[in-house]
């Protein structure tokens, strides 16, 4: 019988990723981030940038309407993004390079979200962002994250993402198959839950190809379970969500 998840799990930190598009000839490119070493979680792995939601994202999202856990998480990736790589997405009217600056450098201050919004006239554009998936791993590590992954399309006029240099060491543009050959050469690092979401996004050509697979498969929390498989301990996720590759062996899966 597959080990499953305990019924009991460890509590999860709420939190958030953005998976951005850009347009290329070949394949649309996604935008990752490389963690720096030095990080609690995901060291030296490269990931889509996002991060928690914190209580700033809760407060903001008590003024718009719908799920206030789904909209404070869209905040939070929205947030997160500027805070990384210096993009902003999700935001109306789009903020020139001027104003994307003001906002970077006063979260990174610590000034609350919102205020910094109403300063310069801007307006959440939540519906931006599509639901993609969400990740909620059960596993012994002391940081587990509660994760929600959303799609968007790079506006046609933003401006190239800048790395942070705190949290992560480099920003790029890469495809999604190429992010993969380039862990499999042994060049780069990606743990269990980006990995899974890279083979499932390496499908499409296009972003609209990804936004219709996005709304073609429920939103269920995706946990996985440990299974023997041929003898061999595997890391196994559902086979009705739209990912191609659902298990891996434990030896090769890094989990965080």
């Amino acid at each position: 019988m597959p080990d499953l998840p305990s019924s009991a799990p460890t509590p999860a930190i709420p939190a958030a990723t953005l998976v951005i598009f850009r347009d290329s000839p070949d394949a649309p490119e996604l935008l990752m981030v490389e963690r720096a070493k030095a990080m609690a979680f995901a060291a030296g792995a490269l990931v889509f940038p996002g991060g928690r939601v914190d209580p700033g994202d809760r407060a903001l999202a008590a003024a718009h309407p719908g799920d206030p856990e789904d909209t404070a998480a869209r905040i939070a990736a929205i947030r997160e993004t500027i805070e990384e790589a210096g993009l902003a997405l999700g935001l109306t009217p789009l903020p020139d390079d001027s104003t994307l600056g003001v906002l970077r450098e006063g979260l990174v201050a610590g000034e609350p979200f919102a205020a910094l919004l109403e300063r310069a006239g801007l307006r959440l554009d939540l519906a931006a962002l599509e639901p993609f998936a969400r990740w909620r791993p059960d596993h012994a590590l002391p940081r587990i994250f509660d994760t929600r992954f959303y799609l968007a399309a790079l506006p046609s006029r933003a401006p190239e993402p800048v790395v942070d240099n705190t949290e992560n060491v480099r920003v790029f543009w890469m495809s999604a198959a190429d992010v993969l050959a380039e862990a499999d050469a042994g060049r780069a690092s990606l743990i269990f839950p980006t990995r899974r979401n890279l083979e499932r996004l390496a499908q499409f050509r296009t972003f609209d190809e990804a936004l219709a697979d996005a709304r073609a498969w429920p939103i269920r929390t995706v946990t996985p379970w440990r299974e023997e498989r041929g003898g061999v301990p595997h890391l196994v996720i559902p086979d009705d969500l739209g990912y191609p590759v659902t298990a891996q062996a434990m030896s090769d899966a890094r989990r965080g």
